[in-house]
């Protein structure tokens, strides 16, 4: 394949999916469906020209950590914390906690029906699929009001971050003991004190670069602390989503010592193109990643009754558990937001980290794709049902 080839092909993928994002604004289908569905095409013409490709699977994880912190981060550019938002903030914990928590303990009982593993084996396995994607529920908020908006970013960006200090937390203890609850304190600890020397230091930074390329050497040194954050198993995604939250809203700490130190006249304008950095990056890395992972499915597993079937149990129990929470923590509107708990890039991050001695042969790539085309083609229709309910009641 030439060069020319290839530039070809990599610059078709964005303008495509640039065209999706326009589609989904239009009609509310995630333009991650769309892009999972060109991913399988282009699989099953290159399978018809008999092209040999690239082993894609090596470079999935990194395209995903990148993408995640990206969005995340680009989510938290967005949030303007004020004392009336720690209802909105306290909910989207809890009930992002809650749904976890309980999604784990019914997936891993499904996981050992299916498997008959050891339980251990089976709640490492069940993680993945309890995660709500921030990938995908982030940008399919964007229709929603300012408060419900929040509400998605928080939940997701929440369910991410406990996603992966459960995960971390799972895969590192084989049996759990008083110290396995020691070590973990420590870490959160640990990554808390990080994260907060990491916005002071971020911020007084970009007040003090004079070059005009600064924005990507923040987001580099944002990729270079998580990955050592990572690789000692602290729970990074604290970070990106503190320091974005810290960068925008500097601007309301009062104390006159800070003011003077780290906040400058260009701030604004800085944090503008910093979001607008973030999120062009995000959709880039965004794009790949899906399509990489739609090309690399095997789709003849899927026509195995038993993983459908399961892959059904696993949708509807995750339905189940979002309903029962939101109806304790979302009190006020929980109908649109039962049907955004789509399974996506962090649930794939997870379980291709997963350790191959934990790996099921039962519960394998094609199992989590179909949960995560399910669950993406379920918020899909939920959504579109809403919109057209709350507007003939209008009418």
């Amino acid at each position: 394949m030439t060069t020319y080839t290839i530039l070809i092909i990599l610059s078709g993928l964005v303008i495509f999916s640039y065209l999706f994002d326009l589609v989904a604004s239009k009609t509310k289908i995630p333009s991650v469906l769309l892009l999972l569905m060109l991913g399988i095409g282009l699989r099953f013409l290159v399978d018809y020209l008999k092209i040999h490709t690239y082993n894609f699977l090596t470079i999935l994880p990194t395209l995903g950590t990148v993408g995640l912190i990206l969005i995340v981060f680009e989510g938290s550019l967005e949030l303007k914390y004020d004392k009336n938002k720690n209802k909105i903030i306290k909910s989207a914990f809890l009930s992002a906690l809650s749904i976890l928590l309980l999604s784990i303990a019914v997936i891993t009982f499904i996981i050992y029906q299916i498997t008959q593993e050891d339980f251990y084996t089976c709640m490492a396995n069940a993680v993945p699929f309890s995660v709500i994607s921030s990938a995908i529920a982030i940008p399919s908020a964007a229709a929603l009001n300012g408060k419900d908006k929040e509400f998605v970013i928080y939940e997701s960006s929440f369910s991410d971050i406990l996603g992966v200090i459960v995960f971390n937390f799972v895969v590192s203890n084989a049996s759990v003991s008083a110290y396995s609850f020691v070590s973990l304190g420590f870490s959160t600890f640990l990554i808390v004190l990080l994260s907060a020397v990491a916005c002071i230091v971020l911020l007084y930074i970009m007040g003090r670069l004079v070059h005009h390329i600064k924005f990507f050497l923040i987001i580099a040194i944002l990729i270079l602390v998580y990955a050592i954050g990572q690789s000692y198993h602290l729970s990074s995604l604290v970070l990106i989503l503190s320091t974005g939250l810290f960068l925008n809203n500097a601007d309301t700490i009062q104390n006159a010592w800070f003011r003077g130190l780290f906040l400058y006249k260009n701030l604004t304008a800085d944090l503008s193109q910093l979001y607008q950095l973030s999120a062009e990056s995000a959709f880039i890395l965004r794009t790949f990643f899906f399509v990489i992972f739609g090309f690399t499915m095997n789709l003849s597993e899927l026509n195995d009754q038993p993983v459908l079937a399961n892959g059904f149990f696993i949708l509807a129990s995750i339905y189940v558990i979002r309903l029962i929470c939101l109806k304790i923590f979302k009190k006020d509107s929980a109908t649109p937001f039962l049907y955004i708990a789509p399974r996506g890039l962090i649930s794939i991050l997870l379980y291709l980290n997963l350790p191959d001695s934990l790996k099921l042969p039962q519960v394998g790539t094609s199992f989590l794709f179909l949960v995560v085309l399910g669950s993406s083609i379920v918020m899909t229709l939920g959504i579109t049902l809403s919109k057209r309910k709350r507007e003939e009641i209008r009418v």
